[in-house]
């Protein structure tokens, strides 16, 4: 983690770019470079505090804070009317996280032991979250199709309830996993493993998460700003630039933590940072969105296009059968990495 916080020299870079009214390319790239590892401190700092608050409660705020620089990025291009752009990086979250990241982790963990074991509880309660998830993007998506509605009025208020049933679904899996059967979920059966005592202090670890969440703000604000004209002189589609790009800049911290974590035998843990983004992405995240929209006066809903979500569709049926067998080796990863790749490509021509 620490060659990503020198990235940190990019901030004030960036920040000088914009001051200077520098092309719109150097200030999204610049942006894109400082938000990385401002990421990665984010999670860093809520890692110290949750030390300091328990493991319930910081486990809580992981999950809260976890994607937090790419739910910014995307309320901000939301309040700039760029739907389509914050639709592509749900999607592309989605996708990254279940595809590259888990098969990123997987084929890292592969290569340096042979089998590596999932907790079956895990998988099981993943895979049923993922199809949630999946059916939280078909029914809109079914709707918009099967009933006239060229203003996208009946299916934006279907999606704010389809998103309160999404949300409650997210929060009462919270509730699962970290109150009423925590056991079932700790890694390797002990509670203590995690409990680390935290290295900062109480004050510097809010501190830094204060610090590390405003900047993150402010250069996302540059980041949103500067896509038009930056995907136009790079000769990228903005909806690529928001599949792609965008949710890798956001994740890059939790993305290396997974690998990392799935290198040292920690493949629960490797899965839980993977799988639970998408699923945070898809049950919180895109909800949060729609009701954000409708507080910018910018609606947003939930009906995604058909080829996003029969890529969604294929990508949670591809780590569903990867993680059934609750084993996991260099080759499913491989195939992972494989699929990503695919669908990138079908996205980059579409």
């Amino acid at each position: 983690m620490k060659f990503l916080y020198a990235l940190l020299i990019f901030v004030p870079i960036a920040i000088a770019a914009e001051l200077m009214h520098a092309s719109s390319t150097v200030v999204f790239l610049l942006s894109a470079a400082a938000i990385l590892p401002l990421s990665g401190l984010l999670g860093t700092a809520t890692e110290e505090l949750a030390g300091h608050t328990g493991s319930t409660i910081g486990g809580l705020m992981n999950a809260t804070l976890g994607n937090f620089a790419e739910l910014v990025i995307a309320a901000l291009a939301l309040r700039a009317g760029q739907i389509d752009l914050v639709k592509a990086s749900i999607t592309g979250s989605i996708l990254g996280n279940l595809l590259l990241v888990l098969g990123a982790a997987q084929l890292a963990g592969g290569l340096r032991y042979k089998t590596q074991k999932i907790n079956p509880n895990l998988a099981g309660l993943s895979s049923t979250l993922l199809m949630v998830a999946v059916l939280g993007l078909v029914v809109p998506a079914v709707f918009f199709a099967a009933h006239p509605d060229p203003l996208r009025v009946a299916t934006g208020r279907m999606s704010v309830w389809v998103g309160s049933l999404l949300m409650l679904g997210y929060l009462l899996s919270l509730v699962y996993s970290m109150v009423t059967h925590k056991a079932a979920f700790n890694e390797g059966g002990d509670v203590a493993h995690h409990e680390e005592k935290p290295h900062w202090s109480l004050r510097k670890a809010i501190v830094v998460l204060v610090v590390a969440a405003v900047t993150i703000g402010v250069l996302s604000e540059f980041l949103v700003s500067s896509v038009d004209e930056a995907a136009t002189s790079i000769g990228l589609p903005t909806f690529f630039i928001g599949l792609i790009v965008i949710p890798i800049i956001g994740n890059a911290a939790e993305h290396s933590s997974a690998v990392l974590m799935a290198m040292k035998g920690r493949m629960d843990l490797a899965v839980g940072i993977a799988v639970g983004s998408s699923i945070q992405v898809a049950l919180l995240i895109a909800p949060v969105l729609v009701f954000l929209g409708l507080a910018f006066g910018q609606p947003m809903d939930l009906a995604f296009t058909v080829m996003e979500v029969a890529s969604v569709a294929v990508a949670v049926a591809i780590a569903s059968s990867v993680m059934k067998d609750s084993e996991s080796n260099w080759l499913e990863g491989a195939f992972l990495l494989i699929a990503y790749a695919a669908i990138g490509t079908a996205f980059f021509f579409y």
